[in-house]
């Protein structure tokens, strides 16, 4: 047997480690690097931030230097996140959510923060995650992107949206009607199992994301229930129709 092989078995058996080449065909992350810089990506939104992980993983371990633009609802989780982008010129921060109206809306807070919704929280979610329970409400404010979008982002950015609303994407694509037209990449959450009240599920919104003309062109792992195994939630990237890639390096 290959001695690499024996390292990695012996790693799983003794250790839980897997070792994984850092390449498109092995890793997530390296699928995800890849198509940053094949599309020229120098515009990512990052919708339903929390403190700033998900862009502090584009900057530590992809590598992931342009524009990134941050919005967080929760006024904790705010402050985190803007302590976070405070040394970082090229990120920038939003203290709202983003949805399909223009008003002041609770927001049920779950102890472990980044699991907080708009929506009500199903027995499924909190059996499979027991801190993601709810403790508190907040009010905060709400947005359409559609009334940020041009503010924010210039005429010819090459734009990637990166939606983590735990439920509350559908409504994040509805007040983005007149932006997706310059948006031609997106990545978003999507629930295999009803984890929020009316929440939409994998199945549909493959299927809506299908009609808005865009094809899905890559799955990340996600939330999963650490008894059985069950995969609950993965991130789906997708990508307009008619976008081609701007470069191959």
């Amino acid at each position: 047997m290959d001695i690499r092989r024996q390292i990695k078995i012996f790693l799983r058996k003794a250790a839980g480690y897997d070792i994984v080449r850092f390449t498109p065909e092995y890793h997530p992350l390296a699928r995800r690097k890849k198509i940053l810089a094949s599309f020229d990506i120098d515009t990512m939104l990052d919708i339903g931030a929390n403190t700033g992980q998900y862009a502090l993983q584009l900057r530590k371990e992809i590598g992931y230097a342009k524009k990134i633009i941050s919005f967080e609802p929760l006024s904790a989780a705010f402050e985190l996140l803007k302590a976070n982008a405070k040394s970082d010129p090229n990120w920038q921060v939003f203290n709202f959510a983003l949805g399909d109206t223009e008003e002041q809306k609770e927001i049920n807070i779950a102890d472990n923060s980044y699991s907080s919704s708009m929506l009500d929280m199903l027995p499924s979610h909190l059996e499979s995650a027991p801190a993601s329970r709810y403790i508190g409400k907040e009010t905060i404010t709400v947005k359409k992107l559609d009334s940020v979008f041009s503010d924010i982002c210039k005429p010819n950015a090459n734009v990637y949206m990166k939606i983590d609303t735990q439920g509350f994407e559908y409504k994040v694509l509805k007040g983005a009607e007149k932006s997706l037209s310059r948006i031609d990449t997106i990545q978003m959450e999507m629930s295999l199992v009803p984890l929020y009240k009316g929440e939409i599920l994998f199945d549909e919104m493959l299927h809506l994301m299908k009609e808005k003309g865009y094809n899905l062109i890559a799955i990340e792992p996600g939330f999963t229930n650490p008894d059985t195994g069950q995969l609950l939630q993965v991130d789906g990237i997708f990508r307009r129709l008619s976008g081609k890639p701007v470069s191959t390096k």
